[in-house]
């Protein structure tokens, strides 16, 4: 015979009575009809399972971390049999080593047993004379038993395993919203970065980043899916806001195809520039481009002369076989580096050379981008959309504009090219042309002030 007694067991009761057995409350009345349920356990289930699926829902279920160690001890007394049809899984450890193996006084050690009772997870299963005690037969199987009466918690398998569920689903959900925000939050960074090393300096993005950081620290304190899903949501609807803003602000601008001009044109202003070309058919000559040819004197050439236009002086001959140089309005010419470095005199300080060679001026607007606010992998991207030549000339023409030109930053403005040029919608032959045409009616008009004093 196996027993284990528990003396005091008679005094948990009320003193209303002479029995010396416990109260009954409600809840110890639904917890026995819970246990009633129990016929054993089903196929594939193992005792092990049971406490598996209660450690995992105990959490979500508001059982504290010494309800779910006092059921993991009393887990330890069963036998496999027990839990199956016919038997229960009854297990009566005395008091005193309950208190011993729990750290528990006597009164802690009631008050955790009446608990167990009260949430559903154990009826009490009381002897004659208030004592725990029970035998096993030769097999092993329980033939008389008092004590705990674990069939509560494997009749509630099935809600534990759901209550897991939903809450590693849960879990799983939280998981993926926090993990939504940290890409939100850092791409809305990286936008801002990009923003402010471009030179957008205006208050928007500025109130994008402080609401967007605002709304992270709220939502490290908020514990409920669905608050959590709204930040996020919020938080994702500003970087997309702030994606959109810097897409339209660095979008390349289309530009207006030519219109033919009148013969008297109503807008004097646009005279000098409005001409009918014919379709370019040598585009290798009409390119800006770095030739390994030029002279060290800076004289711009081109291998074929257009024919002359109404107007305009007739181009100069030379001998049978010599080049002519272009003296039409033609939107791309051909650019030495003398001229380049006379155009936009602010290359010459980073110059090794008074007769500089392209590789010289690329070298030159390498140190020349850090003046501009140009960024190295900017200045990168430049460089494999045009080609390193081209964009040391692109970068020249940036530093020619004078600051009143620019509506955020030099560096802004060269973004804007490299955008374009991406796009194929950079005419960078026009605005070299435009920058030629600005500095000579510019000298020529100092050159009139001066005579007429």
């Amino acid at each position: 015979m196996q027993t284990e007694s528990a003396p005091e067991a008679h005094q948990e009761h009320s003193g209303r009575g002479p029995s010396g057995l416990r109260r009954l409350s409600l809840a110890m009345l639904t917890t026995e009809r819970i246990g009633e349920k129990f016929t054993g356990l089903p196929d594939k289930s193992t005792p092990g399972r049971v406490l598996a699926a209660f450690k995992a829902a105990a959490p979500t279920l508001g059982f504290g971390p010494r309800v779910i160690h006092v059921i993991d001890w009393l887990f330890s007394f069963t036998q496999p049999q027990d839990w199956t049809a016919g038997h229960k899984p009854l297990v009566w450890p005395s008091a005193h080593l309950q208190q011993q193996a729990l750290g528990l006084g006597v009164t802690q050690a009631k008050t955790l047993n009446r608990h167990l009772v009260e949430i559903g997870l154990v009826t009490m299963k009381d002897s004659p004379n208030g004592k725990r005690y029970g035998k096993r037969d030769a097999q092993g199987q329980i033939v008389e038993a008092y004590g705990f009466d674990l069939s509560p918690l494997a009749a509630r398998l099935a809600e534990f395993q759901a209550v897991a569920e939903h809450a590693r689903a849960e879990r799983e959900a939280l998981r993926h919203l926090r993990r939504r925000a940290t890409i939100a939050r850092k791409g809305l960074d990286q936008v801002l970065e990009t923003a402010a090393e471009l030179g957008f300096a205006d208050p928007v993005w500025r109130r994008l980043g402080e609401e967007a950081h605002a709304l992270c620290r709220a939502l490290k304190k908020v514990a409920n899916p669905d608050e959590i899903a709204f930040g996020v949501a919020s938080l994702e609807r500003r970087q997309r806001e702030a994606r959109e803003r810097l897409e339209f602000l660095t979008s390349p601008v289309p530009e207006a195809a030519p219109e033919t001009v009148d013969s008297d044109p109503t807008r004097p202003e646009n005279r000098p520039h409005q001409y009918n070309y014919k379709s370019n058919l040598h585009p290798y000559q009409d390119t800006v481009m770095a030739s390994e040819g030029c002279k060290a004197q800076g004289e711009a050439g081109v291998q074929t002369a257009p024919p002359a236009r109404p107007g305009l002086p007739p181009s100069p001959q030379g001998g049978h076989g010599a080049k002519t140089a272009r003296q039409d309005a033609g939107t791309v010419l051909r650019l030495s580096t003398d001229e380049l470095v006379r155009l936009a005199p602010r290359l010459k300080p980073y110059l090794a050379t008074s007769s500089p060679a392209w590789p010289d001026i690329v070298d030159a607007a390498d140190w020349l981008r850090h003046d501009l606010g140009v960024s190295k992998s900017l200045w990168g991207e430049a460089c494999l959309a045009m080609g390193r030549e081209q964009a040391a000339i692109a970068l020249a023409v940036v530093s020619a504009k004078p600051a009143g030109h620019f509506t955020s930053t030099p560096g802004g403005y060269f973004n804007g090219m490299v955008v374009r040029a991406k796009a194929g919608g950079l005419n960078l032959a026009r605005t070299v042309w435009g920058l030629r045409h600005i500095q000579q009616t510019g000298q020529s008009g100092k050159d009139r002030a001066r005579h007429m004093n």
